[in-house]
């Protein structure tokens, strides 16, 4: 089977330049084994994302070279490519977990908060035991007579495993290290790990490249695709682009958009950059993707965080 990658931005801000370093990364890992790219927008929470966004994360990755087959904006067999038209694909794999007895509902009012967006490193995260999760079949009758409730995942005392092309071994206690997490929201929005999951199987991804600050989403991203008969793709998690001070990029401060670089950098200078930064170029001299991809190899991608160092977006 033909390697297939992708970009799964989430259009609630204009790409900065660590988004650009992990759509790069995955765009030379599927151009150096001849596979394709499909680009999904994980558009989930309407109060969050959507227009201008969506036009503009399309606009930068054409300008900048990276290309994808299949997805948003060119079709292809395995649509709709945005998150908000595939609840239908989401609710049927929702049934198929109640079935399996694997998800109960929840009352928690933290359980709402960003359930529909990546849970970046560093966020809040909930992994106490769920008082809801012991309720008993009464209690939960009496209290979704007052409101709906979120919908959770009851993750096990057990260990998943698997191997990062950029991490290495990786374990992790399902139910220490992740928690539960929310499947549904009350108002009915799918949570982002659902949706990833069913996405990244029924599209068919094999690879997917993101950053490390998402790591123990894979574990429990693997665990749905265990409950769901999914076969797993092979992760590799890659290193966050900082800056000077240490930070990570964020959409929020608008630090470094391609809004604003786009102003007064061609495409190949910033390409060069990234490239310099995470030891693929001895140098940050301008680089086409094509030219990067001939001799892309997952060895010479380095584990640690990406300071942006002073001068490297020089002209």
């Amino acid at each position: 089977m033909a390697e297939k990658g992708r970009f799964a931005p989430s259009p609630s801000g204009r790409m900065h330049l660590g988004n650009l370093f992990s759509f790069l990364v995955a765009w030379l890992d599927a151009r150096s084994a001849g596979g394709r790219m499909v680009l999904r927008m994980e558009d989930l929470d309407p109060d969050r994302t959507g227009e201008p966004w969506t036009s503009h994360i399309v606009e930068d990755l054409r300008w900048l070279g990276l290309d994808w087959e299949e997805g948003y904006g060119v079709g292809g067999p395995d649509g709709p490519y945005a998150q908000r038209e595939r609840t239908a694909f989401y609710d049927a794999a929702f049934q198929r977990l109640q079935a399996a007895g694997v998800v109960y509902p929840c009352w928690c009012s933290r359980a709402q908060r960003l359930a529909a967006s990546a849970p970046h490193l560093g966020e809040e995260r909930d992994l106490g035991h769920c008082p809801c999760r012991d309720l008993s079949q009464v209690e939960r009758e009496d209290r979704a007579m007052v409101r709906a409730p979120a919908w959770k995942a009851a993750l096990p005392h057990e260990r998943v495993r698997f191997r990062d092309l950029v991490q290495g071994e990786q374990v992790f206690d399902l139910a220490r290290d992740c928690g539960d997490f929310v499947i549904r929201r009350a108002d009915g929005v799918y949570g982002y790990q659902l949706a990833v999951t069913v996405d990244d199987a029924l599209m068919g991804i094999t690879r997917v490249v993101r950053g490390r600050d998402l790591l123990d989403s894979a574990a429990r991203q693997i665990w749905l695709m265990g409950q769901l008969g999914y076969r797993p793709p092979v992760y590799a998690h890659v290193p966050l682009l900082l800056s000077p001070d240490g930070r990570r990029l964020s959409k929020r401060e608008r630090d470094l958009d391609l809004g604003v670089l786009r102003q007064s950098h061609r495409p190949e200078e910033l390409l060069g950059a990234l490239a310099w930064l995470a030891g693929l170029r001895k140098e940050p001299a301008p680089v086409t993707a094509e030219a990067l991809a001939r001799d892309f190899s997952w060895n010479r991608v380095t584990q640690a965080d990406l300071i942006l160092q002073a001068g490297a977006l020089a002209k």
